[in-house]
């Protein structure tokens, strides 16, 4: 059952909130969407036409690209806190990736004229925007330098890492990252097969740096697994 405090709290996490008062983050929160999705559900498909903006409340939603013969790329996980959908706000194209429920979703969302109306009275939203953006770009940025330079090994090392941090706890008998995804998924997100994606977590498991279990991995081995993910 949702907890309307803890959702606020949440949303309040994203980078347009960020830079809001109370008062004016209030008042935005009581404009927007309340959107819920079941797990496997699109929320839109690469070549739509994109006019809001999107706020994770809970759960966790995909972004990709698929190529003509079929193929799939993963680009982002994003889970609670998380805001989507901001490109089109700045460069009014076609949405450039397929949104999907990895589990069932909570969203708010918030049309882009509405956006434009905040941005110009809290300039500091838009900079906090801005910022969002650059992040993105960094991240692209390194994962194209990866594709290039690191193994598959490493690239599944630091894609376990990553999602960790945002989605992982720690527990008595290791640090358990519940990232949700599918081993195809698990395969599209590092840019490789899932035969060799799999042949590196069962090297990793032999190591017994890592445990795996469905849709999660337990890391019994920090240290080694971040390792070879530099």
């Amino acid at each position: 059952m949702a907890n309307p405090k803890e959702d606020d709290a949440t949303i309040r996490r994203a980078p347009l909130f960020s830079a809001l008062d109370d008062a004016s983050a209030a008042t935005l929160r009581e404009s927007m969407s309340a959107i819920k999705l079941s797990k496997g559900q699109t929320l839109f498909k690469e070549g739509d036409s994109g006019d809001r903006l999107y706020v994770v409340v809970s759960g966790k939603i995909k972004l990709g690209t698929a190529s003509g013969d079929g193929r799939e790329n993963l680009l982002a996980i994003l889970g609670p806190g998380e805001m989507f959908g901001e490109l089109s706000l700045f460069d009014p194209e076609p949405r450039t990736s397929t949104a999907t429920a990895v589990t069932d979703v909570r969203l708010v969302s918030l049309a882009h004229d509405q956006v434009i109306g905040l941005v110009t009275s809290h300039p500091q939203v838009s900079l906090e925007i801005l910022r969002r953006l650059a992040q993105r770009l960094r991240k692209s940025n390194e994962t194209l330098a990866d594709l290039v330079f690191a193994d598959v090994p490493g690239r599944v090392a630091k894609a376990i890492i990553d999602l960790g941090v945002r989605f992982g706890s720690q527990k008595e008998d290791g640090f358990h990252v519940n990232h949700d995804l599918t081993q195809e998924e698990l395969a599209q997100l590092v840019g490789a097969s899932r035969e060799t994606v799999n042949k590196a977590l069962a090297d990793f498991a032999a190591r017994g740096w890592v445990k795996l279990e469905p849709r999660a991995v337990l890391v019994v081995d920090v240290e080694r697994l971040t390792k070879r993910g530099r």
